[in-house]
């Protein structure tokens, strides 16, 4: 892939996460999505609600990678922090936002709108909203920082009324083939020559581990579809040399 093709990183925030009480679920949605917009994701953190971790983390990350998507951390409780975190880090005021400020009083009844759903409407200033069209409370992006709700309903909401905002460019596919009775091990050096001679592809084996049969699944990554489908075919060759059966596509779950 090229080297000028947008990239992205996603910042897991929360201590929720980190303490295994709760697990995620959006990166391996965000993953897929950025990929077939264009946009690879290269690095996924999951970080604390420590307002210096977050500061730091994502001044960090937003000089390094095209786009920088945050989950988690923008309700209305005490340590939802990433939203003035992300002020911070702009070096903006974290103020009440006029359009969000509108959205969220219009939703509660009188007096319904309380001190804390207010943390909701108040964002960096400059920040443009991310439409949230399954609980109202919107997300924002400033700069090339798009911050969105953990919830994975409400993020996969947000993320997709963003994408047209975004600059991708030539999706990543993928094809897969697998094989059982064929270890990683075994089929370790001739992946490697096959990688060798693909460098513009990601290729990746994965052992799988089932009751009728342990082996192990191959995947070819790239933008070039043509380039990824030859090496699948080198691979399959590879696996029947080793006495295999492969297979096209995932092994079953």
């Amino acid at each position: 892939m090229s080297a000028s093709a947008p990239t992205a990183c996603v910042l897991i925030i929360g201590n929720e996460v980190l303490s295994g009480r709760t697990q995620d679920v959006n990166v391996k949605f965000l993953g897929a999505r950025l990929g077939e917009i264009g946009i690879p994701l290269r690095e996924v953190r999951i970080i604390p609600d420590l307002a210096e971790i977050i500061v730091t983390t994502v001044n960090e990350t937003r000089a390094r990678f095209t786009y920088v998507f945050t989950t988690g951390g923008i309700g209305p409780t005490h340590d939802d922090i990433t939203s003035e975190c992300v002020a911070a880090a702009f070096g903006v005021p974290w103020e009440p936002h006029p359009e969000a400020w509108a959205l969220l009083s219009a939703r509660y009844p009188p007096g319904g709108f309380n001190p804390a759903r207010q943390r909701m409407a108040t964002m960096p200033r400059g920040a443009r909203l991310i439409e949230n069209p399954v609980s109202v409370a919107p997300g924002f992006e400033i700069g090339n920082v798009f911050v969105m709700a953990g919830v994975p309903q409400v993020m996969r909401a947000m993320f997709e009324s963003l994408v047209p905002r975004l600059e991708g460019g030539a999706p990543v596919l993928s094809r897969a083939i697998h094989v059982a009775g064929v270890q990683e091990g075994t089929l370790a050096e001739g992946l490697g020559a096959i990688q060798a001679r693909h460098p513009e592809l990601d290729i990746g084996s994965y052992p799988f581990y089932r009751p009728a049969g342990n082996g192990v699944a191959v995947v070819a990554k790239g933008t070039d579809a043509a380039a990824a489908e030859a090496a699948i075919v080198e691979v399959a060759a590879l696996m029947h040399a080793l006495g295999g059966d492969p297979i096209a596509g995932e092994p079953p779950p």
